[in-house]
């Protein structure tokens, strides 16, 4: 998971500089300045599939951890990425006693902002997070008000309400993660009971 983080950080890096080579130089786009990064950004890609594939191998060859995988999975908006992210950093959902606990530690749990008896601000997540985590959930939390009729509904709702879109957004992240820690806790699948109102 290190591996792979640093090789998708990499390759983000040699597309980001390619990008702003291109707005800058323009030129031909076979000169040898872009091919080079091209092929640098093929690689990298390639490493990164090959990371997830040794992964995926791991997963597949211990029972306990491919029914978790699996399971995490039947959550709309995770998918493979968060659902390894989870796997390896809770370590097998054993270090985390419970979905808030882990909401914390990758800082979508939001806190009180007070000081004393005077000073009421707005709630804040904390800001020392495990950034990664909370960058993949986030992720989910976009996919789920795309593509989940229940997620989608919800915002929606909030947002007609005039509440604040992050905080939304925030609210969807640990709704997600607690459906993740729920599944595998119960070693039953998410179903999703929307599907059976008429």
């Amino acid at each position: 998971m290190s591996l792979r983080r640093k090789l998708v950080a990499q390759r983000a890096g040699h597309i980001a500089n390619l990008g702003e080579q291109r707005r800058v130089l323009g030129g031909d786009p076979q000169q040898r300045l872009y091919s080079c990064q091209e092929a640098v950004i093929d690689c990298l890609g390639k490493e990164i599939a090959a990371s997830e594939s040794d992964i995926d191998g791991l997963i597949a060859r211990d029972a306990q951890l491919n029914e978790m995988f699996a399971l995490l999975l039947t959550v709309k908006g995770i998918g493979k990425v968060t659902a390894r992210f989870l796997i390896v950093y809770t370590n097998g959902f054993k270090w985390f006693a419970s979905w808030r606990k882990f909401a914390s530690y990758v800082g979508i749990a939001p806190f009180p902002n007070t000081s004393g008896s005077g000073l009421k601000g707005r709630t804040k997540v904390n800001r020392m997070a495990n950034k990664e985590g909370k960058v993949l959930l986030n992720m989910c939390a976009c996919t789920a008000v795309r593509y989940s009729h229940e997620m989608k509904r919800y915002y929606e709702r909030r947002i007609g309400e005039g509440k604040d879109k992050m905080s939304t957004m925030n609210i969807i992240r640990n709704k997600i993660l607690a459906r993740a820690f729920a599944v595998v806790r119960r070693g039953t699948p998410y179903v999703y009971t929307m599907k059976f109102i008429s």
